[in-house]
C-alpha cells in the first residue's frame, strides 16, 4: 500500500479542529475518516495482478547516441487502473521520463514512448516495472513491481569512424581508381597497359607485347579475401586510465576503424577478445555487418585485472588461418616485466604473419618529462605556472620527472624489441592510435606484405 500527498494533506487539516476547540477528539475524529477513506480507495483500485506489461524497443544502441522504445500497459482487471509507472532500468541506460502517469480503462491498453541515451557502454537491464494503482479518490494505492524483464547492450561510439572516408579514399587509389603501380609479394594481376617510360622492366609482359608489336606491361593490384586478425587486450593493459578514459576504449575504437577498413577493402575480419581467456569472437566479418558484429561484442568486453594470457596467441591465429595474415595486437608496450609475455609470442607471429603491435602513451607523462606539466600534491597535472616554493617541493617536482622519463624509456626499449623480433610497433597518443593502425594496414596492402 502507498498514501499520496492528498492524503497527508488532508490528514494536516485535522489540526484545524484541535486548535479551535482546544481538544483532540475532533482532530482524531477526522483522522479516522481520513483513514478509512485511504483504505477504501485501496480497495477500490485496480487489480494490478490484472495488469500486463509490453515492450518494444531495439537490442542495440550506440552510446552518446538516442533509441526509442515503447512500453505498453494492458488492464485484464475489471476496474479502471489510474497509475504511476516507473521503469526500473539502470541509471546509465538514461532512460525517460523516469516516471509515466498512465490511465488505462479496463479491458484497454495503452502505449507509452521511452527514449534510452545510454551513457555507459555494455549490457543495460531492466528488472521490471512498478506500477503504483490509486484509487478514485487518490488517497492511497496499490503498488507491485511486475514482472517485464529486458536487456539494451550498448555499443561502442565509434568515434574513429571521421577517419574512415580518407583511408577508404587510400584504398580505392591501391585498387586502380586512381592510376597507381605496385610491386611484390601479394599482389594479383589487373589488366595490361601500354608501356610508359620510367615503367620497372620486369613487369614488362613480353608474349602480349609478342602480339601486338608494341611495349605492354602488366598493372597490378593489392589481393583481396584476405585475413585480417584483430586481437583486443582485455587485460589489466586496458584497465590503466589515460586522460580519464580506459585505455580499453581506445583499443575498441582501434577494432573497429580496423574492422571497418579492412571488410570495405574486400578481406574477411576476426575478432578476438582476450585476457587469461578468450572472451569473445567474430569470425569472417563482412562488410554489411562488421561495425554491429564487432560492436556488439566489443560492447561486453570489461577491462580485468588478470594477466593476458598472450601465449594462447599463435593457436588463436593458427584456428583462423593457416595462410599469412595480418595480425594486429592491441595492446599497450608500457615495459619489459609487464610485455614480457606478449614480447615472447612475436618472433613466431612474426615468422608465418604481417604483425602490428600497439603501444598506448600517456599525453600527460610525456609532458611531465618535459617540464611542461607541474604535477600537484594529489596527483593532478597543472600546465603552466609555479607554486609556491616549499622545502622539500623542488625535490618532488625532481623525483616526478625523473619518474616520467623512466617511463618513456622503459616503453622505447620495449618498443625496439618488438621491431627487432620483426613486427611493426604504433606508438602514439589514445586518440592517434586507431588512424594509425589504419595507415599500417594500408601500407601492408601497398608493399605486398598482406
Amino acid at each position: 500500500m502507498a498514501i499520496s500527498g492528498r492524503f497527508v494533506a488532508l490528514l494536516a487539516v485535522a489540526i484545524v479542529p484541535t486548535v479551535l476547540l482546544g481538544t483532540g477528539w475532533a482532530g482524531l475524529a477526522w483522522s479516522g475518516v481520513v483513514v478509512v477513506a485511504a483504505a477504501l480507495d485501496v480497495l477500490l483500485a485496480a487489480d494490478l495482478a490484472r495488469v500486463r506489461v509490453e515492450r518494444r524497443m531495439p537490442r542495440l544502441a550506440r552510446r552518446d547516441t538516442t533509441a526509442d522504445g515503447t512500453l505498453v500497459l494492458a488492464n485484464d482487471g475489471s476496474r479502471r487502473l489510474r497509475g504511476v509507472v516507473r521503469d526500473m532500468w539502470e541509471p546509465s541506460a538514461g532512460h525517460a521520463p523516469r516516471r509515466l502517469r498512465m490511465d488505462v480503462p479496463s479491458g484497454e491498453r495503452r502505449t507509452a514512448r521511452m527514449r534510452f541515451a545510454p551513457f555507459r557502454r555494455g549490457r543495460r537491464t531492466t528488472a521490471g516495472v512498478a506500477v503504483r494503482a490509486f484509487g478514485p479518490l487518490g488517497l492511497g494505492a496499490r503498488q507491485r513491481v511486475l514482472h517485464a524483464p529486458a536487456e539494451l547492450v550498448v555499443t561502442p561510439p565509434f568515434r574513429s569512424r571521421r577517419h574512415l572516408p580518407s583511408r577508404l579514399a587510400r584504398l580505392r587509389e591501391l585498387d586502380g581508381e586512381t592510376t597507381l603501380q605496385l610491386r611484390g609479394h601479394g599482389t594479383e594481376f589487373d589488366s595490361l597497359r601500354d608501356y610508359v617510360r620510367g615503367d620497372d622492366v620486369r613487369s614488362v609482359d613480353w608474349r602480349a607485347t609478342a602480339r601486338r608489336q608494341d611495349l605492354v606491361v602488366r598493372t597490378w593490384r593489392p589481393e583481396r579475401d584476405r585475413r585480417v586478425i584483430v586481437v583486443v587486450d582485455a587485460g589489466r593493459a586496458g584497465a590503466g586510465r589515460v586522460d580519464d578514459e580506459p585505455r580499453l576504449d581506445t583499443f575498441i575504437e582501434s577494432a573497429l576503424l580496423l574492422g571497418a577498413l579492412a571488410a570495405a577493402a574486400g578481406d574477411r575480419v576476426d575478432l578476438a577478445v582476450l585476457d587469461d581467456a578468450v572472451r569473445g569472437r567474430v569470425h569472417g566479418a563482412t562488410r554489411t555487418d562488421v561495425v554491429q558484429r564487432f560492436g556488439e561484442t566489443l560492447a561486453l568486453a570489461e577491462p580485468g585485472l588478470a594477466a593476458t594470457d598472450w601465449s594462447a596467441v599463435p593457436a588463436l591465429v593458427d584456428s583462423v588461418t593457416t595462410s599469412r595474415a595480418f595480425v594486429v595486437l592491441v595492446s599497450s608496450l608500457d615495459s619489459v616485466g609487464a610485455s614480457a609475455d606478449l614480447l615472447a609470442v612475436l618472433p613466431r607471429l612474426a615468422r608465418r604473419h604481417a604483425v602490428v603491435v600497439t603501444s598506448v602513451t600517456d599525453p600527460t607523462v610525456e609532458l611531465m618529462a618535459s617540464g611542461a606539466v607541474e604535477l600537484t600534491d594529489d596527483g593532478r597535472g597543472r600546465r603552466g605556472g609555479r607554486a609556491p616554493f616549499l622545502p622539500d617541493r623542488a625535490e618532488r617536482d625532481v623525483y616526478r620527472r625523473a619518474a616520467a622519463e623512466r617511463t618513456l624509456l622503459d616503453a622505447d626499449g620495449v618498443a625496439d624489441v618488438a621491431r627487432r623480433a620483426g613486427v611493426e610497433v604504433v606508438r602514439a597518443a589514445p586518440e592517434q592510435v586507431p588512424p594509425l593502425i589504419a595507415d599500417a594496414y594500408i601500407r601492408a596492402k601497398a608493399t605486398g606484405r598482406l
